[in-house]
């Protein structure tokens, strides 16, 4: 494969930081200045997002009361309802331009899940869709969301797969808008209690089963995104 897709991991970092960077990469890959298309991976400390789609019964708790138990809000372009992110989950901002793979929304949203259904089974878990809901399931419980952005084909935004997340928070919304949704994590899914090590696995085959999905060479990269 001759295409290349540049993965570059960011850490732990506060929600509003890299949101300003995907904006800034996304232009700079609409412009050609970014030569490749980019997966930023990344955690984020307590958020909660909504996007396009929140409907007000999805986000019971007001920004205060959110903000009082130590999470934050955010109203963002990205499609879709209310999610959250937080510690112990692996966040991936694909900055993709369409235009190189194919001019449908549609068929970028399934090939995510593709990528990450290809990924959890790797780790060992049978994953699918849910007929009619974007988003990655495994035995009725979603283990991963995705909401996108595309500015003139470029994408941003993306997908977030519970890793070992405290899915504790998920209690105060309502995840994607999907009332009595189970949220479940790879570690429950495993019976794995190994943080660290579930981490670098679960990392590895999200990148291959992205590289895989979109036909590209993963290359780990040190990009100046400063």
């Amino acid at each position: 494969m001759s295409r290349r897709l540049l993965v570059q991991d960011l850490g732990l970092r506060p929600y509003a930081e890299v949101l300003e960077l995907q904006r800034a990469l996304a232009q700079r890959r609409l412009s050609g200045k970014l030569k490749d298309d980019l997966l930023l991976l990344v955690e984020h400390e307590p958020v909660v997002t909504l996007g396009r789609g929140t409907q007000p019964r999805s986000l019971p708790l007001s920004a205060a009361e959110l903000a009082r138990r130590g999470v934050q809000q955010f109203e963002v372009e990205r499609g879709g309802d209310v999610t959250f992110h937080g510690p112990g989950q692996l966040v991936g901002y694909p900055i993709l331009d369409l235009r190189q793979h194919r001019e449908d929304l549609h068929w970028y949203l399934r090939t995510l899940e593709d990528a990450l259904i290809a990924g959890l089974d790797e780790l060992g878990i049978e994953a699918g869709r849910n007929p009619g809901l974007t988003g990655v399931w495994t035995r009725g419980r979603k283990i991963g969301s995705i909401g996108i952005h595309v500015k003139q084909w470029v994408t941003f935004h993306g997908f977030a797969l519970n890793v070992n997340t405290d899915l504790s928070y998920f209690e105060l919304i309502v995840p994607c808008g999907i009332r009595d949704v189970v949220m479940t994590s790879v570690a429950l899914e495993l019976g794995r209690t190994d943080p660290m090590a579930i981490w670098r696995e679960t990392r590895q085959a999200v990148v291959e089963g992205m590289a895989e999905a979109f036909g590209a060479t993963p290359v780990e990269a040190a990009l100046a995104l400063a």
